[in-house]
């Protein structure tokens, strides 16, 4: 797997990352055991950037990679997040609060095991406090030498362009697919501009870019996707039916359909690392085969326009409240 740099305070990452959410709790069951060896396996094909959050679980994700990278702390780059409100394990919203961001970043290092994180973000923008002051803390934390590199997910432009103001930001997470471009018209052009990368979660539609989506009713209650509204009623049926390209792209060159939406997200820039997330080692190997796949023109601008228009929000109401646009 190749490498790529993300900003410009010089956090080099392989190519394409694991997005660890599901190996814990937001599909249904898991499977610890399984969870572990794709883990290990992932360093093994070269893939060393490893994403999480306190929120995860919440806590027992950063818990899995803690156990996993015990005595191979130096062989991944682990990135977490700070900024839900979590009480009585379950989220009740967002808060960053600068007295207690401190205390959220020990937590997280006592569950992953380590005396340092790799990268760090504020998960959510809390409206209640300037981002100056979030920040302010976030770099307190770097000089310490307890977080090496900061990060944003899912903020909108003044704010990135706030937040990088006080400290460098090396990369925003937010969602960026062929399924969800909302990025590209004016907060991909700033990170640019300010020479920030950026980290696109769920890369694959949350596997209707692979092919393996279900409408949101057959998934249970407990599922992250049982509130898609893009898995719902006629928007599920709209969208299979666009997505039908990318099978056909995929069918034409031999290869699965979730690889040809990983190799669009990889070739729309050399600042870009999608973390596509997995629980076992089948599918982590097929996407980091995505890595040597080159679209050639013709077939970006097939895909393009045949997934031009999503029916449905990406979130529902409740969820997109805390995206900051």
């Amino acid at each position: 797997m190749k490498q790529r740099t993300l900003g410009n305070q010089g956090l080099t990452v392989s190519a394409q990352g694991l997005g660890c959410m599901g190996m814990t709790h937001a599909y249904g069951p898991s499977d610890q055991q399984e969870a572990i060896a794709t883990l290990h396996r992932a360093l093994e094909l070269g893939i060393n950037f490893f994403d999480t959050a306190e929120v995860y679980g919440p806590y027992n994700n950063e818990e899995l990679l803690g156990r996993a990278f015990a005595g191979r702390r130096g062989e991944a780059i682990i990135a977490t997040k700070f900024g839900f409100d979590i009480r009585d394990g379950a989220t009740v919203g967002v808060t960053s609060d600068p007295a207690q961001i401190r205390a959220h970043v020990e937590g997280s290092l006592r569950r992953l095991g380590t005396d340092y994180i790799d990268l760090l973000y504020q998960h959510r923008i809390d409206p209640k406090v300037p981002i100056e002051e979030v920040v302010g803390v976030m770099g307190d934390l770097v000089r310490e030498g307890k977080v090496r590199y900061l990060g944003l997910s899912e903020a909108g432009v003044a704010n990135i362009r706030r937040a990088h103001a006080v400290h460098p930001i090396s990369a925003l997470q937010s969602e960026y697919s062929l399924w969800e471009r909302n990025l590209e018209d004016d907060i991909i052009p700033v990170l640019r501009e300010l020479g920030i990368g950026l980290v696109p979660f769920s890369p694959l539609g949350r596997g209707f870019l692979a092919g393996t989506a279900k409408r949101a009713e057959e998934y249970p209650p407990t599922d992250f996707r049982h509130q898609d509204p893009r898995m719902q009623g006629t928007n599920f049926d709209a969208n299979m039916a666009a997505a039908q390209t990318v099978r056909d792209v995929a069918a034409a060159r031999g290869v699965a359909p979730g690889q040809i939406a990983l190799a669009w997200v990889m070739q729309q820039g050399a600042d870009i690392v999608p973390i596509p997330g997995t629980r076992r080692r089948a599918n982590l190997e097929q996407n980091a085969a995505a890595a040597a796949i080159q679209l050639d023109a013709q077939a970006i601008a097939t895909l393009e326009r045949a997934l031009q228009h999503i029916a449905g929000p990406r979130y529902n109401p409740e969820r997109m409240a805390t995206v900051d646009r």
